[in-house]
């Protein structure tokens, strides 16, 4: 077994449960490993903004990869160790398409959360995600800013339907993750990202920078988003409640979620 040096952790359905809470056993796993001397990083489809009080709880800092691993990103000293944004010629067409189909979308620069109206979808964020939309015009934002991904959540039918109106319309200018949570099992979270953008290459670079070794670091996930993170890292454990693709390729199933899946795995192989 390597000397594990860093843990890399998914947040939905692998450190925030049904209830959208980090257990009590994690936590305490998490802080145990740290003082171990274990390096601790989340990585995550969700945006810096969503991970701001997730962090603070866990007494996190350093690099983290956020945006399906577009962005590492340290938000305590607002350092960038790696960005791949959108680039503004598909960015700008994809605004344009989903005017003209009515397709909801959500465009995320590294701070900001930017909509052009409100639905069900700004609610849940607040709730959930303890974040707010500003509502503007997306081009005036693209235009002026790097805009790390775009979103579109789907939820019925008529969502999934635009939603692969506009994977088919942009296959060829935009990398597509499917990213769940447990809090909201009939909602898909739908990211959309510069063409090689993912997870793994996000973890290669944020190792660099640390200095470590890809074959010390430990992976944690559940989603179909989290295999280019559990190819690129030295070992992968796969939560109990994991995708079967993800199982499947991973070298280690814990229990789930519910069960505090995280913090077994800690003490079987970081404490």
């Amino acid at each position: 077994m390597p000397d594990f040096q860093l843990a890399v952790i998914d947040v939905d359905g692998t450190l925030i449960n049904k209830q959208g809470r980090i257990s009590e056993a994690d936590k305490k796993a998490i802080s145990q490993a740290r003082e171990k001397g274990i390096t601790v990083a989340l990585s995550t489809g969700r945006v810096v903004p969503a991970c701001t009080y997730l962090l603070k709880e866990l007494g996190l800092d350093g690099f983290h990869i956020f945006c399906d691993g577009a962005l590492v990103y340290n938000p305590d000293t607002a350092q960038t160790c790696y960005s791949q944004p959108l680039s503004c010629e598909p960015l700008l067409s994809a605004i344009d398409f989903v005017r003209e189909q009515s397709i909801y979308l959500e465009l995320y620069t590294i701070l900001d959360y930017y909509v052009e109206y409100e639905n069900w979808s700004a609610k849940m964020h607040r709730e959930f995600f303890h974040i707010s939309p500003t509502v503007t015009d997306f081009k005036k934002i693209a235009l002026r800013q790097d805009v790390q991904k775009i979103e579109l959540m789907v939820h019925n039918t008529a969502e999934r339907s635009g939603a692969e109106l506009f994977m088919s319309r942009f296959e060829d200018d935009f990398h597509f993750s499917i990213a769940r949570a447990p809090a909201y099992p009939e909602v898909e979270f739908v990211n959309v990202l510069s063409p090689g953008v993912s997870k793994g290459q996000a973890l290669e670079k944020m190792a660099a920078q640390m200095g470590i070794s890809l074959r010390n670091v430990i992976a944690f996930g559940d989603g179909s988003n989290d295999l280019p993170l559990f190819r690129a890292a030295g070992f992968g454990v796969a939560m109990g409640n994991a995708r079967a693709e993800l199982k499947e390729i991973a070298d280690y199933v814990t229990l789930d979620v519910e069960e505090s899946g995280l913090a077994a795995a800690f003490h079987k192989f970081l404490i």
